[in-house]
């Protein structure tokens, strides 16, 4: 039933919406102020109060609160980087940005909510991002739309120009007590609405329409872009010894690197990397801020695979 409410919340605030924008930027600035500072105070609430339920309320004043924010005229070009407790994260083609955070249930696990914004000049355009992680089955094989979405927290934004344009979204996504997820995901517009996956990451014996990784909470992974070489690169994950190869909650990086390559609009798979190659470019790599990051010693293997 709580679910279905928060559903039934994002359906009503966040879908679609469009609204009439007018001049005015002193005041409409010193209105976001005030609705940045209110943003402030319950993003705070929502992830440090003990209590779960003050949580969910606190999440729930804070989608109505920056539902009216995002009404504000000439919102699109205001930061909220007072916000420390979500992730904000433009485009570079300036086209649209993209809110996303969590909720930490009791049980340590986590629940995704976020928006995409589009700069849709003299008309805000919206739309929510609702988390329906537990139905989706196979997501590396499942397109969704905003309303069945593989939540996360996005850190970085690759555009991919072609005959059908898309976006790389590189996020981090707790996922239980024991194991962390990050994601690989593809975000497309038709019809001027978002469309989430897309069958373009080949190689290592499938193609994957996103490309999600598990691994041991009490270890970080490696997951950014290298735009000088057109490279994602990530941490192989592997497990610490043999009996725990179906544990992916056991798995860590092994110290050994593999990643994809952009080539003619689509991303190969490149096996055992040589980092010495890469820059080092520095990219957010987001990892859960209330753990400590723990080595972990994997068994080497011959062949990598992307968990």
């Amino acid at each position: 039933m709580l679910r279905r409410f928060f559903l039934f919340i994002f359906s009503v605030l966040f879908f679609s919406q469009t609204f009439a924008q007018h001049s005015d930027d002193g005041g409409n600035l010193k209105q976001l102020n005030l609705y940045q500072d209110s943003l402030k105070k319950l993003g705070s609430a929502f992830i440090h109060n003990t209590n779960d339920l003050e949580r969910k309320n606190a999440n729930y004043q804070f989608i109505k609160t920056l539902v009216v924010a995002l009404k504000t005229p000439n919102s699109f070009a205001f930061p909220f980087d007072s916000v420390k407790t979500i992730t904000l994260t433009k485009s570079p083609d300036n086209k649209f940005r993209i809110f996303s955070w969590h909720i930490t249930n009791d049980d340590g696990s986590y629940r995704f909510y976020g928006a995409i914004q589009l700069n849709s000049g003299i008309a805000l355009k919206l739309y929510g991002l609702e988390d329906y992680t537990p139905l989706i089955k196979t997501p590396e094989d499942t397109v969704a739309d905003n309303r069945s979405w593989f939540g996360a927290q996005y850190y970085t934004i690759i555009p991919v120009q072609g005959a059908t344009p898309y976006y790389v979204l590189l996020g981090w996504k707790g996922h239980t007590d024991k194991s962390t997820k990050k994601v690989i995901e593809v975000l497309s517009f038709q019809n001027n609405k978002p469309v989430l996956g897309l069958p373009v990451f080949t190689g290592n014996g499938k193609t994957r329409k996103r490309v999600v990784f598990e691994y041991t909470r009490q270890a970080s992974m490696l997951l950014k872009y290298v735009p000088s070489q057109h490279l994602i690169v990530f941490d192989n994950l592997a497990s610490p010894d043999k009996k725990s190869k179906d544990k992916p909650e056991t798995y860590g990086p092994d110290l050994t690197y593999n990643g994809y390559r952009l080539k003619d609009g689509k991303w190969e798979y490149v096996d055992n990397m040589d980092m010495r190659n890469v820059p080092n470019e520095q990219d957010e790599n987001y990892i859960d801020p209330k753990l400590p990051t723990k080595p972990i010693k994997a068994e080497p293997v011959k062949k990598k695979a992307v968990q």
